[in-house]
């Protein structure tokens, strides 16, 4: 479990705010937290959380859709799409198809959110990153960003290399971005503001996810993670779209309501100033 120091509420000041009073803007979901129901009724479930106030959502598969029909889905329900999940297998397999697939879906991001357990080398993440160069120069050419998304394991010493910071530091910084989770980062026993600060504007996209004091999953708001203080550094991150997800939900749509509600709750200095 991460001491006192990860979980803190930090100061700071600047960052990803709009509308009035300093409120978080461009709140999104994840919908893999909805996957169930976006399996059994996609329409019915993203007009819900249209209703909830959700204006933008990250993909993680097509729920049996083509592009064109979940882009339909979505413009008629006033949703955007600006990111979505894919593998390595993608990457290595007809990359131009996925990209093309994700402009059709009017997406600006494509996010990488798993390394196979065989590439978790050092040598096996100098490779991963080799072929995020790769992939994210192709990106690149039609308008894409590619990004990667943590796990905890990322963070696990494999002797003086932490992964994370290989693939950071391994990446070209224009072709690879990193969409930071937030309660996997905590999990590992890192804190987001240090990254942040480590390097700046490499964090356009996060997932909000709060930990409880046991250091379990629970919805955003319900836990001790400091939203409001790691948001206060959003201008340093680079944070452009934060996406809610919880892996493993009792009530789904219960849970994407609190967390956005939660989130809309907050009010950041208004600063651009930042630590």
């Amino acid at each position: 479990m991460p001491g006192a120091s990860v979980l803190r509420v930090l100061g700071g000041s600047g960052g990803w705010v709009g509308g009035s009073g300093g409120a978080l803007d461009n709140i999104g979901i994840q919908l893999y937290t909805v996957r169930h129901l976006m399996a059994r009724d996609a329409a019915g479930t993203l007009e819900k959380l249209a209703a909830i106030g959700y204006r933008e959502v990250e993909l993680a598969g097509l729920y049996g859709k083509s592009p064109r029909e979940m882009r339909e889905l979505l413009d008629r329900n006033g949703l955007a799409a600006p990111s979505s999940h894919i593998g390595t297998a993608e990457m290595r397999g007809d990359w131009e198809r996925t990209l093309a697939d994700a402009l059709v879906l009017g997406q600006r991001y494509i996010t990488c959110a798993w390394i196979d357990e065989r590439d978790r080398t050092p040598y096996g993440y100098r490779e991963i990153a080799e072929l995020f160069n790769r992939s994210g120069e192709a990106a690149r050419r039609v308008g894409l960003q590619l990004c990667y998304h943590n796990h905890d394991f990322e963070f696990a010493r494999m002797g003086d290399t932490v992964p994370y910071d290989l693939l950071l530091e391994t990446c070209d910084a224009d072709l690879v971005k990193m969409e930071m989770d937030i309660f996997w980062l905590v999990k590992g026993g890192r804190d987001p503001i240090e990254y942040f600060r480590w390097h700046p504007g490499c964090f356009p996209l996060v997932h909000a996810k709060d930990m409880d004091a046991a250091g379990e999953m629970v919805d955003v708001g319900k836990g001790v993670i400091g939203f409001r203080g790691i948001f206060e550094h959003s201008a340093l991150a680079g944070i452009q779209h934060c996406f809610v997800e919880h892996d493993e939900p009792k009530a789904p749509m219960a849970t994407a309501r609190d967390s956005y509600l939660h989130l809309r709750s907050l009010r950041l200095a208004a600063s651009e100033a930042n630590g």
